[in-house]
């Protein structure tokens, strides 16, 4: 298969230690201890390992019992995939606001495209960078993060300086950069592999660009040969984007209930905003929204319907969302423990011509595109309509409107 006919920037973006570290977000007494996230009980296994247990010896996937033994301070945690998911979904969204081009390999990681986000947002430090800055102001976590010209290259990149580091490997002279990595390092290599590539004087990647390919293969199968590739930084493969996704949703628990719709109304506003966006950077639209509303009882409804059309329009999801919670609001409010807002039947978002097309969709189109850049370029919370701030904190912006600019009414 011929090379890409066009420079790349490729990052891998790997959160570090993400359950463990979590948890030690979550606990300040877990802070600066060794952590182990996983099984209770000695027969149980190791999801993560904190950085402080490491030095011991311990890591994923060990047996729960091996690493208490290796580490018999460790604290150990059972996991909580809920929270993980729910700062993973927030992980995505920082990424996706570089780049829609974005391949989720877990929930901590993912690689991101980023050739064509340059002229807006500058060159791969540069976006590695501003991930990296908003996974821990936001998240208050840390992440590592490569690039590269290639997903290969980016993803071993991002494990050379971690925890928290940004590593670079350019495409200039890419095979001398690769050639003293440990073989190891090369991504499908596993114990058993690696045994057979010593037992051949292969240690390096340099070992393995000077064998001859058909020796290779006669020694380690036909695989060997894509090996061999990879050892010199050649991969053309694209970054995939899932567009098999049922559903784009956002939702939010609070520490004390909300006891007036106007609050619920203005969280539920801002994330529908952010569904909105979040469907346009995946080119998709959404024919169906669900509210999802949860009471201090933890008792859960929620209110669906079908849209006209389908729509990624920021002012068709939130009139939608608004009119589902006064709705439910007009007969039976209750103090609200969490609010949550949910698209879903999702199509390609390429444009359909309605039968009656709303003469204010070009406005609210363009009003969409220019909202996006803002927060492309500033921040997810530079721009928001006026009820998606909250009633206080709009009131406070609108005195200072003048020195601020304008804010969106809805």
């Amino acid at each position: 298969m011929p090379s890409m006919p066009w420079p790349r920037t490729i990052l891998h973006v790997d959160m570090d230690a993400f359950y463990a570290s979590v948890e030690q977000l979550d606990d300040p007494a877990l802070r600066g201890r060794p952590v182990l996230v996983g099984g209770i009980g000695r027969r149980g296994v190791v999801c993560a390992a904190s950085y402080e247990s490491r030095p011991f010896g311990c890591r994923s996937a060990m047996p729960m019992g091996q690493a208490l033994a290796l580490c018999p301070d460790a604290v150990v945690v059972p996991p909580r995939f809920e929270r993980y998911h729910e700062l993973s979904t927030k992980l995505m969204d920082i990424i996706e606001s570089c780049s829609p081009l974005v391949e989720s390999l877990s929930l901590d990681e993912a690689f991101v495209d980023v050739t064509g986000s340059a002229r807006l947002l500058g060159d791969g430090i540069a976006i590695a960078e501003r991930i990296r800055h908003r996974v821990r102001s936001e998240l208050g976590l840390t992440c590592s993060v490569g690039v590269a010209p290639n997903k290969f290259v980016a993803k071993i990149a991002s494990d050379l300086k971690k925890p928290g580091g940004i590593a670079v490997i350019p495409p200039d002279g890419l095979a001398d950069h690769l050639a003293p990595l440990a073989i190891e390092r090369m991504w499908g290599v596993g114990p058993v592999a690696a045994q057979q590539f010593h037992r051949i004087g292969v240690r390096t990647f340099g070992d393995l660009q000077q064998m001859d390919e058909a020796e290779l293969i006669g020694f380690m199968g036909e695989h060997a040969g894509h090996w061999k590739r990879l050892a010199v930084g050649d991969d053309v493969r694209e970054v995939h984007i899932d567009r098999t996704a049922a559903s784009v949703g956002h939702e939010q628990t609070f520490g004390e209930n909300l006891r007036s719709v106007d609050e619920v109304e203005a969280h539920l506003l801002g994330q529908a905003e952010d569904v909105a966006a979040r469907l346009r950077r995946k080119q998709l639209k959404a024919t169906r929204l669900t509210v999802k509303i949860r009471f201090g009882d933890f008792k859960t409804i929620t209110r669906s319907t079908t849209l006209d059309e389908p729509t990624d329009r920021s002012d068709m999801l939130r009139a939608t969302a608004r009119a589902l919670l006064r709705a439910w609001a007009a007969t039976e409010f209750k103090p609200v423990r969490l609010i949550g807002c949910t698209s879903s039947g999702l199509v390609e978002g390429a444009e359909q011509l309605a039968l009656f097309r709303d003469p204010d969709d070009a406005k609210h189109r363009t009003i969409d595109r220019v909202a996006d850049a803002i927060r492309s370029r500033f921040g997810k919370g530079a721009i928001a309509t006026a009820r998606g701030l909250g009633l206080d904190e709009y009131r406070g912006m609108k005195s200072e409107r003048g020195q601020r600019g304008r804010l969106e009414d809805d």
